[in-house]
Parts: C-alpha cells; sequence; structure tokens
C-alpha cells in the first residue's frame, strides 16, 4: 500500500510539474505574443504613475489581455519602476514586452499633443496638432497669429495645460532678427526677456525644440550658435578667389542671395551674378537690401520701392554704393551660405523674375533688357487678370 501512496504521489507531482511548465509557456507566450489591440492608441504615463494604475489602464484600453501578467512581467524583468512620463504610440498588436520596453524608455512623447510655431517673412503662425494613432498622422487641431490675434484659441490653452505637450519653434529662411523676437514676445511657453535684439544674420533659420518655461535667452542662444558652426565650416570649405575677405562678409553676401530667391536650384546662380559684379567693379543693384535700409527689418515694406528711395545714397541701397552692404539684411539658411561661399561658375551680370517663381538670367545689358521687357508684360497680364479675376493661364 505504501508503494502505491508513493507511486500516485509522485504521478500527481508529476502533473503538477506538466501544468506549472505549461502555465509558465502560456504566461510567456501571452507576454511576449502578439497583444489584442485591433489598432494603434495614444497611451499617456501621468507622472509618477504606479504601474498597477498604468496595467488597469492598458486592459481597459484593450492593449493587453491581463494586467496581473503585465505587473508581473514587469517586475521579472525589473522595469516596474522605472515608467518614463510621456505620451506614447502603441502600435496594433503590440506585445506586453513591447509596451513595457515602449513605456520604460523614455524620450520624446511620440503621441499626443504639439505645439509649432512657425516664424515667417510675412507672418508667424501657432499650429496645435494631435496625432491621429490610426492613420498615423498629426491633424491641426488649432492655427493662429499671436502677434496679430490676442485671444488664443481655447485648443491652445487645453494643450498647454496638458503636462506632456511637446513645442517646437520654426524659423523660415529670410527672416529678420526682429521678426524672430518679437515673435517670440508674443508666447507665453518661453520664460523671460531678451532686451536687445541679435545681430542680423546671427540666426540660424532651423526647427528648435524647446520645453515649456524654457528662457527665451537661452533659445536665442541656441539660434546663434547653430549659425556660428554653419557659418565656420562653411567659411572653412569656401571656393578660392572670392570677393570677399572675412566670414562676416561673406554671411553679408549669403542674406542677399537669400532675399532674392526662393528657388533652391538658383540660389549658386544669384551668387555668381553678385560675385561677378563684385570681380567688375560693379554696383550689385538688389532691392532688397535697399528695402532693409527703409525697413530696417521691422517687418515688410508691403509696396514698390520709389524712385526717390531707389536714388537716395543710404548704406544699404546698392544702387548708389559700392560693394556689400554694412551688414546682412536677414537670417540666411545654410544653403544661402553655402552658396555665398560656392557659387556656380558663371558669366552672368543680370537676373529678373520670370513669372514662374525663378528668374531669368543674361551676361549682357541688352540680354537682360528683353528680359526685362518679358517681365513687364507678364506683371501687366498678371494685373489685369487680377482686376477682371479672369483664371490665370487660360484656366
Amino acid at each position: 500500500m505504501g508503494r502505491s501512496v508513493a507511486s500516485n504521489a509522485l504521478t500527481l507531482f508529476i502533473v503538477l510539474l506538466v501544468a506549472v511548465a505549461g502555465f509558465l509557456e502560456w504566461s510567456r507566450q501571452q507576454f511576449t505574443g502578439p497583444g489584442p489591440l485591433a489598432q494603434p492608441i495614444c497611451l499617456r504615463v501621468d507622472r509618477g504613475e504606479s504601474l498597477a494604475s498604468l496595467s488597469g489602464k492598458l486592459e481597459k484600453k484593450g492593449a493587453i489581455s491581463h494586467a496581473m501578467l503585465f505587473r508581473v512581467g514587469a517586475s521579472y524583468t525589473d522595469k516596474g519602476n522605472k515608467l518614463k512620463f510621456g505620451s506614447y504610440l502603441i502600435p496594433k498588436s503590440e506585445s506586453m514586452k513591447g509596451i513595457l520596453a515602449i513605456v520604460t524608455k523614455g524620450g520624446q512623447s511620440t503621441c499626443g499633443t504639439e505645439v509649432n510655431y512657425r516664424i515667417g517673412v510675412t507672418a508667424s503662425t501657432l499650429e496645435v496638432r494631435a496625432l491621429d494613432p490610426v492613420a498615423g498622422q498629426y491633424t491641426q487641431v488649432a492655427s493662429y497669429d499671436p502677434v496679430t490675434t490676442k485671444t488664443p484659441p481655447a485648443d491652445l490653452t487645453r494643450a498647454e495645460a496638458e503636462p506632456d505637450t511637446r513645442y517646437r519653434v520654426i524659423l523660415a529662411e529670410g527672416v529678420t532678427s526682429w521678426d524672430v523676437l518679437n515673435a517670440l514676445r508674443h508666447v507665453d511657453f518661453l520664460s523671460g526677456k531678451v532686451k536687445d535684439t541679435p545681430p542680423e544674420g546671427s540666426l540660424s533659420p532651423d526647427s528648435y525644440v524647446v520645453t515649456k518655461g524654457e528662457a527665451l535667452d537661452s533659445l536665442i542662444q541656441e539660434m546663434q550658435g547653430r549659425q556660428k558652426k554653419i557659418l565656420a565650416a562653411a567659411w572653412k570649405d569656401r571656393a578660392k578667389d572670392l570677393p570677399y575677405k572675412t566670414p562676416e562678409q561673406a554671411l553679408i553676401m549669403a542674406s542677399l542671395i537669400e532675399k532674392e530667391t526662393g528657388v533652391a536650384q538658383e540660389r549658386a546662380e544669384v551668387a555668381s551674378v553678385f560675385v561677378n559684379r563684385l570681380d567688375k567693379g560693379m554696383r550689385l543693384q538688389t532691392d532688397p537690401a535697399v528695402i532693409y535700409g527703409i525697413t530696417k527689418g521691422h517687418g515688410v515694406l508691403g509696396r514698390g520701392l520709389r524712385q526717390s528711395e531707389l536714388r537716395a545714397k543710404t548704406p544699404y541701397n546698392t544702387y548708389q554704393i559700392d560693394g556689400l552692404p554694412p551688414t546682412p539684411i536677414c537670417n540666411p539658411g545654410k544653403e544661402a551660405i553655402e552658396a555665398a561661399l560656392h557659387p556656380a561658375t558663371t558669366k552672368y551680370l543680370y537676373f529678373v523674375a520670370n513669372g514662374t517663381g525663378g528668374h531669368d538670367f543674361s551676361q549682357t545689358l541688352a540680354e537682360h533688357n528683353k528680359n526685362v521687357e518679358k517681365w513687364r508684360k507678364i506683371q501687366a497680364e498678371q494685373q489685369k487678370q487680377q482686376q477682371t479675376g479672369a483664371p490665370k493661364n487660360g484656366n
């Protein structure tokens, strides 16, 4: 009888071992295998949130099948106390192991709301965007100009109340330092003040990730630091025999190029015209410099130049002065700086708009005059269409 009891006990023990092994294998598969999530979701991990709270949230959202198993797995992998605050995109069918890796890795949030402040040449636009996790794309929630509109939209107020909202400041090529500082003074997600306008040309047109409450002065310093690095690198690798001898002069040239064309492929050709003119002792005769002398970079002129302004001898009137103006006339981007220091090799001395957004280039004054006449006809036709409301290009 004793042998029978021992045999039964051994059999039961083996059965229990098999059951435990089966349960452990099932648990492993549940933890590492595809999860039940039918479509992507945004998951917010609150600051200081517990593992128990997060696992319950995940189970309620249908991202995991067993909250307790998620907690056990987190503890077993020593990640139970390593949750990182933020909003995260959880992909469709993500495993418990994968979700745990996402919420403990940290870094910039991959989901939720972001505020992008775009500072342009003619206007500034603050956009509130939210990620649609299913489409995998950001959609605009609200948009307004803080400089011209005193009352922000309610969606911005709600976004600023969320602790994990991300902020970005984006400078367009060709903005002036006054434009930048004026725009930044009209938002409340930056702190502190900057007394003096940064030197023209010293700010790098780029995208800047900022944190709410970051010092305005700190952001300006980062913009200046990036521009210094770009200019130093381009100057070190510059072409030979350029008609400007210092990085500061190259920056002035880059600002003229930036304001003369919005077509990337033309920058080096525009640079060649200015370089050729300087080499021949010709005046640059560039309207944007004259305009800067009038506005001092404070907004746009909003009208054409008058003959009296073209005749006035000011430091920025390149129809009346020899060589470069005394300072940059805007903050040029990296491509314009590269063009100034690596101009195309051409014999061009003139260029004029051609109605397509680009320019026609020419070597002689006779060719240039023909192009100017062509451009004036295009202008006249455009004005006629605007007055009559007729569709352009026959459409």
